[in-house]
């Protein structure tokens, strides 16, 4: 995915692949995407100070959670769920130790927007090994099985 900044704080994100939209085809259609994250505390507090929080009490939702230890699975599977099937959603990050807890939703999923990154967090050491898309990228380059 290209991302080309065009001015007036908007981004938009556009394929290379000839079988999806082209340049002259964004994939939005003028409506805001929102890019939404699930992870520890200080990681998502981190990405709210950035400016990335978003609150709609209309629908009661937002496009954050902050997974303690105490958070139940089946919370975090909802909130993936609901996020990666939301319209306004463009990019859901997700600290890679909890996308472990959820592995098998993250390799059932396959649509290209919202796109899944995996991220590391403060206090656990990020393994690119276990991340799907640097997998992905090795095995189209040929170093990977």
């Amino acid at each position: 995915i290209n991302a080309e900044y065009m001015g007036h704080s908007e981004c938009l994100f556009f394929f290379e692949n000839s079988s999806q939209p082209t340049m002259s085809q964004p994939v939005r259609d003028g409506e805001e995407r929102l890019i939404a994250i699930i992870g520890d505390e200080d990681t998502v507090t981190g990405f709210l100070l950035a400016g990335i929080g978003d609150v709609d009490s209309r629908k009661n939702s937002t496009n954050f959670l902050i997974v303690k230890k105490n958070t139940p699975l089946a919370t975090i599977e909802q909130t993936f769920k609901q996020m990666t099937s939301r319209n306004d959603i463009a990019i859901v990050l997700i600290s890679q130790h909890i996308a472990e807890d959820i592995r098998y939703l993250l390799n059932g999923y396959n649509k290209t927007i919202p796109t899944v990154l995996e991220i590391p967090s403060k206090d656990i050491p990020y393994d690119a090994a276990k991340d799907p898309v640097l997998r992905r990228v090795k095995q189209q380059l040929g170093e990977g099985p």
